[in-house]
């Protein structure tokens, strides 16, 4: 039986039309099915389980995933490796001797007897009038920084330390006022957690009134640990207080002396020494004369000069030398 080609034509108009009114139900219409290899969790933030999305019908918040047992194995997985590897790096930091970083602060010329003198620190530059300078010293394991120079201004040196030790003078009126400010800017540092322990060598005044650095010590409510001072003071306790030596007048270029058993052992010529300017009714005036009165001028040299300086030194019996060094 022949189709006749009008009606075939018809027909397919007819499906084509009934073909793309059903895929067209199906798209805006019909509940969408997806196969567990395609469904994908979709979340939106802040919204709740059950809402309703804009213009849009009801749905749930927390979908299925068909991987999450497997992201959440893999997790934890990483989070064990993560506390392992953390483990493993304390073991090693615990194991790994444990290195202490000091910084010198010289604001006074006692820190240059300190670093050099004392901890026979190299200084750079050499240069005695250079606005900066500063060196580096390693003692067993400690790791000391020394600055020292007009230039070493607060806020512009490095803070890579543990503790901190400041170098002040608080002979004279304003000599107190320039320290106590360098006080206040380490206070700082150590309310903020980046000095650990302060310690404060201290030219202190000759009368012993260094009553303005009290408050500052950690025993009156403060935070300085430790306090070395230059003469006598009714505080020192060998404790938290300890009397330090005034040392040797930098400023005058005295060579550097390594100490050696000959310097011990060897007998001296001469009982004491005397170095100075006497000037009328002082304290070296009265010395003179006591040296001349006891006889001790014939086994001491004496010696007059125009530059305000002092030395005495006296040997006891088994040839240890005493030293007293008084600066003006």
């Amino acid at each position: 039986m022949k189709i006749p080609k009008r009606k075939l034509f018809l027909l397919l108009i007819f499906a084509y039309v009934a073909f793309s009114l059903y895929a067209a139900y199906n798209v805006f219409f019909s509940t969408k099915v997806l196969s567990r290899v395609h469904r994908v969790v979709k979340k939106e933030t802040g919204a709740q389980s059950g809402g309703v999305r804009d213009g849009g019908a009801p749905y749930v918040a927390d979908e299925w995933n068909p991987w999450e047992d497997e992201q959440v194995e893999y997790n934890s997985a990483l989070n064990k490796k993560r506390e392992a590897f953390k483990q493993y790096l304390g073991k090693i930091d615990k194991n790994k001797p444990k290195r202490y970083k000091v910084q010198i602060w010289g604001k006074a010329a006692i820190g240059l007897y300190l670093w050099e003198h004392v901890l026979e620190g190299p200084l750079n530059p050499t240069d005695k009038v250079a606005q900066w300078r500063e060196g580096e010293l390693q003692s067993g394991k400690i790791d000391f920084s020394f600055y020292t120079g007009p230039a070493v201004v607060q806020g512009h040196v490095p803070l890579d330390m543990n503790s901190l030790v400041l170098v002040l003078n608080g002979r004279e009126k304003q000599k107190v006022t320039y320290s106590t400010r360098w006080l206040e800017h380490v206070q700082t540092l150590v309310q903020s957690n980046t000095v650990s322990h302060v310690a404060v060598v201290l030219l202190g005044n000759e009368h012993c009134n260094n009553n303005w650095i009290s408050p500052h010590l950690k025993r009156n409510g403060g935070f300085v640990d430790l306090l070395f001072v230059v003469y006598d003071s009714p505080w020192v306790n060998d404790k938290d207080v300890f009397q330090w030596p005034l040392g040797v007048a930098t400023y005058r270029q005295f060579p550097m002396i390594r100490p050696n058993a000959q310097l011990i052992t060897s007998n001296r010529p001469y009982l004491c020494n005397f170095l100075g300017t006497v000037y009328k009714n002082s304290s070296r005036e009265t010395l003179m004369h006591i040296l001349t009165q006891s006889g001790l001028e014939k086994d001491c040299i004496t010696t007059g000069r125009e530059n305000c300086f002092i030395f005495i030194s006296l040997l006891c019996c088994m040839c240890v030398g005493i030293s007293f060094s008084f600066f003006f």
